[in-house]
């Protein structure tokens, strides 16, 4: 539904979600998820307590919103680069275009999600993978189907099966991100996608 369709009650519980999901944001990025108390996001966020349990019963599953609202908008805007009409090619270059421009945009939450993976306890990490895989493979299938329309109209050989090649253009944009994070100075995200899908594309091999 449009925000816009929204009646003025529901466009301010809308509002006061998102400013409590901001504060949580913040504090969390600043203190890591374990040091921080629904107390403190409540304050942070100027709502009182009982406001804040209304939307979230727990810091649990306020977590979880904040994750899988980030994986939506991975997989809205993936989806988008997915489904336009352009060629084969330049959908994997939009993909690797909007890949590196969603991550970076929202680097407080992907920093976030990285680091309670390692440390957040079962429950957490245990409900969000399983949803977060389900998004991520029908992505893959989605950039499979790029690749297979291709190999089906003879402008990709058949070097792999599409799935395969999905996996490979996706582990690369995946590498090439973590890099960013780690060292962005050293290791800044290509502007030109190319720098990334010719490495499937195109491969090392000197043609004799």
């Amino acid at each position: 539904m449009q925000e816009e369709t929204l009646s003025r009650r529901e466009r301010e519980k809308l509002w006061q979600r998102r400013e409590m999901l901001t504060a949580a944001i913040k504090l969390f990025s600043e203190k890591g998820y374990h040091s921080v108390s629904m107390q403190e996001i409540a304050k942070k966020s100027e709502f009182a307590i009982g406001t804040l349990y209304k939307f979230f019963k727990n810091k649990e599953d306020l977590y979880k919103s904040i994750i899988m609202e980030q994986a939506d908008i991975f997989h809205k805007a993936l989806t988008e680069a997915l489904e336009e009409e352009d060629g084969e090619i330049e959908k994997l270059r939009k993909y690797v275009q909007v890949k590196g421009a969603v991550f970076m945009d929202n680097i407080s939450v992907v920093r976030l999600y990285f680091a309670e993976t390692r440390g957040a306890s079962f429950n957490i990490k245990a409900g969000l993978d399983k949803d977060i895989r389900q998004d991520y493979e029908v992505i893959l299938q989605k950039l499979a189907q790029v690749f297979a329309e291709g190999i089906q109209k003879n402008r990709f050989q058949k070097i792999a099966e599409p799935y395969h090649l999905a996996v490979s253009l996706d582990s690369l944009t995946n590498a090439f991100l973590h890099l960013w994070l780690e060292a962005p100075e050293q290791h800044p995200y290509p502007d030109d996608p190319d720098a990334i899908v010719n490495i499937l594309c195109k491969g090392l091999l000197v043609e004799p």
